[in-house]
């Protein structure tokens, strides 16, 4: 592999630097626009309009505190209580759901070894709908309602808590089994929404920060990196294992960061490639190390796209017509991406269409409606 120049090695350094220094204000900008889109949602909330808002920012702004994916998810619990009874985090691993920690229950360590039936009918709409799921008491696991007793006002909430376009988690809500208690749906939709978005940030921070440190010290002996799958991002609950499953690991023992892995099959597969199946491989080194990085460029372009439209992804998929709706974010990441590539000898594979059709249109190009050409 050709030796890298000072100019490449401050370049790849620099990536690092700036997405670490511009934290804070993106954590800002996040709260920002979330605000302004939930705006007029929040009648639901305390007090006037402005202190339901205000408290809402300081919310969003603790989740947003957070720097480890398991403070993050803590902040979000820890958040929960200001707009709900009782809340807990149920983790979806191979269909089940398992349960990862609770707030305002009598007994919340009982939580942490609980299996919650998600064929009950509001954990499977939630699941099939991937939108937030208000029920009865009688909807969710009879189990579940037995053991830590039904909410008084016989209703509950269940949210998904999506990274990556899957349901990673369900959050349980309710106002209490007391009289009076409180439940602020819109409230606790918003909560989620920045909780799934953060996690995504820190995802792809922690991602890029991890490049940067490999290619800045890469030796001149070239390693082919391990294939990268649209999947690849921290799983924030991979090192959990509640007693109905494995051995339990108690919290403390728990990775600072919650071990980066991605799901078993996808990491099995990246971690078993042999250069047989490298569709790289037939290329010199440096041609196949320039593929690699245009096509990882292209997917991470294909991320912000989505993490800052997801409603309008919904939308567009829904009626056909995600160009339409994402006209100027795909044309102004199309142009980056020919900047850098353009002229090269990834050119012709042009990995931005297909990553736009792939991820973004999920291998289906009618999503993006008629108006979309190459």
């Amino acid at each position: 592999m050709a030796q890298k120049t000072p100019i490449d090695q401050i370049i790849e350094k620099a990536v690092a630097q700036v997405l670490e220094g511009h934290l804070p204000e993106l954590r800002k900008d996040l709260v920002r626009r979330v605000l302004e889109e939930v705006q007029p949602h929040l009648g639901g909330t305390s007090g006037t309009p402005e202190n339901g808002a205000a408290d809402l920012l300081r919310a969003v702004s603790a989740i947003h505190a957070g720097t480890t994916q398991k403070e993050i998810l803590r902040a979000l619990l820890e958040t929960t209580t200001g707009y709900s009874g009782r809340a807990a985090l149920f983790v979806i691993k191979s269909g089940s759901a398992a349960g990862w920690q609770g707030r305002g229950f009598d007994n919340n360590e009982d939580l942490k070894d609980f299996s919650l039936d998600v064929s009950s009918r509001a954990p499977a709409q939630v699941l099939q709908s991937r939108v937030a799921v208000g029920a009865r008491a009688a909807e969710m696991d009879p189990k579940f309602i037995s053991q830590f007793g039904a909410p008084a006002e016989d209703q509950v909430l269940l949210l998904p808590l999506r990274l990556k376009d899957k349901v990673a988690a369900l959050v349980y809500a309710d106002a209490g089994t007391g009289a009076g208690g409180k439940m602020d749906a819109s409230a606790l939709e918003l909560l989620v929404s920045a909780t799934s978005a953060w996690l995504e940030v820190a995802s792809l921070r922690k991602q890029a920060l991890k490049e940067g440190a490999t290619e800045a010290g890469a030796s001149e002996k070239f390693e082919a990196p391990p294939v990268q799958t649209v999947s690849s991002f921290s799983d924030p609950f991979a090192a959990h294992a509640p007693k109905h499953v494995a051995a339990r690991v108690e919290e403390p023992a728990m990775a600072e960061a919650i071990a980066e892995v991605v799901s078993a099959p996808a990491a099995m597969a990246a971690a078993a490639v042999a250069p047989a199946t490298d569709a790289f491989a037939h290329m010199s080194t440096e041609d196949a190390d320039l593929h690699r990085k245009a096509q990882r460029f292209a997917r991470l372009l294909m991320d912000e796209i989505k993490l800052y439209n997801q409603a309008k992804v919904t939308e567009g998929r829904k009626h056909k017509d995600l160009y339409e709706r994402l006209k100027e974010d795909i044309d102004k990441s199309r142009s980056t991406y020919h900047k850098r590539y353009g002229n090269t000898v990834a050119a012709s594979a042009d990995y931005f269409s297909s990553e736009l059709i792939r991820s973004l249109a999920e291998d289906d190009v009618s999503l993006l409606g008629p108006n979309f050409h190459r």
